[in-house]
């Protein structure tokens, strides 16, 4: 395997060997994501696994995270459902804190923090 400056600076984002979500993180798995969903008492439905996927495809693109732009993306991504506002309906801990911890990704720096247990 090369490394990369990317791979330097995010050891996390390595590309895992997933098709059904070609951006994750090499050890993430849709089990990781269900057992973080229990803990936090979440029932993923297929709104939640895009959101999933969006966030490590930003990740896998971006070296540099800003919490505000990414806001921004997923907001944009998620408009004709009603955006944010959607988002924070079936994320109630935060669509980028709560979507990150689901996804295997650290949260941004700028992103709420909560954990809800």
């Amino acid at each position: 395997m090369t490394t990369t400056m990317r791979d330097i600076m995010n050891p996390c984002l390595s590309t895992g060997s997933q098709p059904d979500f070609p951006n994750a993180p090499e050890d993430w798995t849709e089990k990781h994501a269900y057992a973080q969903a229990k803990v936090e008492e979440l029932e993923l439905g297929p709104d939640h696994w895009e959101l999933i996927k969006a966030l490590q495809s930003y990740f896998s693109r971006n070296a540099q995270i800003n919490a505000r732009e990414l806001s921004d993306a997923i907001n944009e991504k998620f408009h004709a459902k009603g955006g944010m506002k959607y988002l924070y309906g079936i994320f109630p801990g935060g669509p980028i804190t709560q979507g990150c911890r689901l996804a295997g990704l650290q949260t941004p720096s700028g992103a709420n923090n909560c954990i809800l247990i």
